[in-house]
C-alpha cells in the first residue's frame, strides 16, 4: 500500500502557535510515503523559522513562499509543486490522527477513481466549542458516515476543508483550485458534486478541527457571510436546475430576498411563496408574493426554500410529501 505518494497541501499564515503540533501529526503517520507542500501565505509572525527547522530535518517537507496572495494562490502554487498520485489537504492549525492517511488512502484504493474519500472530525477549542460549531460536526459527520454528503450540499459545506482525498487526476479534471472563488472548500465540493465523484462512506475519526476567535475562516472578508447565498444559486443554476420546470422560492427574508433578486437580474421567471401574512400581496423586485400553499396549484415546480427554521423546515418537508414532491428533483433547501 505505501507505493503510493500522497500530497499534503498545507497554506500557512501566522499559524506559530500551532503550527509545531501540526506537523509533528504528520510526521507521525503510520503511513510513510508522503511530501508535505507547506505555503507561507506572507506571515508575519515566526510560523515560517518553525516550518524551515522541521524541513531542515525532514525532507519530505517541501517549503515554498506564496507568490501570490491569499489561500487560493497558496494551493494552485502547492499543487503545482506536488508530485503525488493521491491529493489532500491539511489545515496549518489543525491535527491528523496517525492513521488518517492510511485510513483515507485504504479506501481511495479499494474504491479507485471518481470517488472522493473523508473522515470523521471533531472540533477542539482552549475556550470551549459553541453549540454552533458541535451541531454543524454531528450533522457533518452524520452525512459522512453514510456517504450522503451531496443530499444537504446547498446548505452548508458537506466536506471538510482538511479532511478529503481523492486522485490527482480526477481533482485536475474538476479545474482544482482554478477559480478564483471564496469560500474555496465549498466551490470545489461543488465541483465534486457536479462531476458525480462519490463520497465514500466513513466512521473513524480522522482529523481534530481547531477554533480560536483568530482563525481565518472566522475573520477573514472571504468567509464573512456564512450563507454564501451567491455561491450555491450559481452551482445550483449550472447543476440542479431543471428549466422544463416552474420555479419557485419559498421565503421572503435576508435570503429569500438575495436569491429573488439575483433571479429577476438574470431574467429568470419564478413564483415567490411565503407564510408571512406581512408580506403575502407585497411587491418585491417586482415579484408579487403568494401565500406557500399556492405551491399546490403550481404545476412541475422546483423549489428553493430559504427558511431557517428547523421546525418549519420539518413542516415543510411533510407538506412537500403530501404534494409527491422529491427532495434536490423538486426542493431544495438552502439553509
Amino acid at each position: 500500500m505505501q507505493e503510493n505518494l500522497v500530497s499534503i497541501l498545507t497554506p500557512f499564515k501566522n499559524t506559530e502557535k500551532f503550527i509545531g503540533e501540526c506537523l509533528q501529526s504528520i510526521i507521525s503517520q503510520s503511513y510513510k510515503n508522503w511530501e508535505l507542500l507547506i505555503i507561507d501565505d506572507n506571515s508575519t509572525d515566526n510560523s515560517y523559522n518553525i516550518v524551515n527547522a522541521y524541513a531542515e530535518d525532514e525532507p519530505r517537507i517541501k517549503l515554498l513562499k506564496n507568490t501570490g496572495n491569499g489561500i487560493i494562490d497558496a494551493l494552485k502554487l502547492a499543487l503545482k509543486t506536488s508530485n503525488g498520485e493521491f491529493i489532500t489537504r491539511m489545515d496549518s492549525d489543525d491535527i491528523m490522527t496517525e492513521n488518517k492517511l492510511e485510513v483515507l488512502v485504504t479506501l481511495l484504493k479499494k474504491h479507485g477513481k471518481k470517488h472522493v474519500t473523508t473522515g470523521l472530525v471533531k472540533y477542539f477549542s482552549e475556550a470551549g466549542i459553541s453549540d454552533g460549531y458541535q451541531t454543524y460536526e454531528t450533522w457533518l459527520n452524520g452525512l459522512t458516515k453514510t456517504g450522503s454528503n451531496y443530499n444537504e450540499i446547498y446548505k452548508e459545506c458537506v466536506i471538510p476543508s482538511p479532511c478529503w482525498m481523492l486522485y490527482r487526476e480526477d481533482l485536475l479534471a474538476c479545474d482544482a483550485f482554478n477559480p478564483n472563488l471564496y469560500p474555496e472548500d465549498y466551490d470545489l465540493t461543488f465541483r465534486f458534486y457536479k462531476h458525480n465523484y462519490k463520497c465514500i462512506p466513513n466512521n473513524q475519526l480522522l482529523h481534530y478541527w481547531r477554533d480560536y476567535s483568530y482563525r481565518t475562516s472566522r475573520t477573514h472578508v472571504h468567509y464573512a457571510l456564512n450563507h454564501f447565498i451567491d455561491l450555491k444559486l450559481m452551482h445550483f443554476l449550472d447543476i440542479d436546475y431543471n428549466q422544463s420546470k416552474n420555479l419557485v422560492i419559498w421565503g421572503a427574508g435576508h435570503k429569500g430576498k438575495l436569491i429573488a433578486k439575483t433571479l429577476v437580474e438574470k431574467n429568470i421567471d419564478f413564483t415567490w411563496i411565503c407564510d408571512n401574512p406581512n408580506k403575502i400581496g407585497k411587491s418585491i423586485y417586482g415579484v408579487v408574493l403568494k401565500p406557500f400553499n399556492a405551491l399546490a396549484a403550481i404545476k412541475n415546480s422546483q423549489s428553493i426554500v430559504t427558511v431557517a427554521n428547523k421546525l418549519a423546515q420539518k413542516e415543510i418537508k411533510e407538506y412537500m410529501l403530501k404534494l409527491n414532491k422529491q427532495p434536490v428533483k423538486d426542493y431544495i433547501f438552502f439553509c
